[in-house]
């Protein structure tokens, strides 16, 4: 059986991820379920595709991610399955797929309901992905389309001199995850010296780990993704910074 990741909005006070959990549990006692996360802000599609891009590939080719995140926020009341680079997702009609997929999934199809249900991660979502998880095909859940939410995400601005990118993700430790890839910064770069800057504060180079610098002081670094990050040694860099998600990142290199 194909492992069952879930990641959720419902946070871990009430009961909804549990109920998830019993529906898929009764009809397949030996699921494999992992959970990703159900800290995700509530309504929070940005959050929620950065948490689940950084992680899908590290599961084996064949996994379904079942994605509760704002699941009654589409207003076609739709609800998608898509194939991407060998992985399952399953998700409301509501753009997360089209960011998850660059808009380009293998397949896509309509999960057929019959009727709205008040708790659709329950009752369409974990059946579809148990379907899924036991080899069986999307055309099964519905039929094929084209058609889903686009949404668009935010791109970087280049020029010979500069890039400038934004915070996507704020993680647990206060750090802060932008969309400045090393990829970018090494082709406008040229090998040139550089500037971060952020709030009121540059750093003029990229460590390799957050710890490298003296407590308390800034640090950029990559991720495995090899996103742009900014920290602070044993503290919060969003906090401290008073920088959020969205908030302005610059990249400024010397003309050669």
């Amino acid at each position: 059986m194909r492992i069952i990741t879930f990641l959720s909005d419902f946070g871990y006070i009430d009961h909804y991820v549990a109920a998830v959990k019993a529906r898929l549990l009764s009809s397949q006692p030996d699921a494999r379920i992992v959970d990703i996360s159900h800290a995700i802000e509530p309504f929070d599609i940005a959050n929620g595709v950065y948490v689940l891009s950084a992680v899908f590939r590290d599961f084996p080719e064949g996994t379904v991610h079942l994605i509760a995140v704002d699941t009654q926020g589409g207003k076609s009341g739709k609800f998608h399955a898509a194939k991407y680079k060998g992985h399952y997702f399953l998700a409301a009609d509501n753009g997360m797929l089209s960011l998850l997929t660059e808009s380009e999934p293998e397949e896509l199809v309509e999960i057929s309901t019959e009727a709205p249900l008040s708790a659709p991660a329950r009752d369409i979502l974990a059946p579809a992905a148990l379907h899924l998880a036991n080899g069986g095909s999307l055309e099964d859940l519905g039929p094929k389309t084209t058609h889903m939410r686009q949404l668009l995400n935010r791109q970087l601005r280049l020029n010979d001199h500069a890039i400038t990118g934004h915070v996507i993700h704020v993680d647990h430790y206060g750090n802060l995850i932008t969309n400045i890839t090393r990829d970018s910064i090494e082709t406008i770069g040229h090998d040139r010296t550089f500037t971060i800057h952020f709030a009121r504060e540059k750093v003029t180079r990229i460590s390799e780990r957050y710890s490298q610098p003296p407590e308390g002081e800034c640090v950029c670094v990559y991720n495995n993704q090899n996103f742009l990050c900014i920290g602070i040694n044993k503290g919060n860099a969003a906090e401290l910074l008073g920088l959020d998600f969205d908030s302005q990142v610059d990249v400024h290199f010397p003309p050669s």
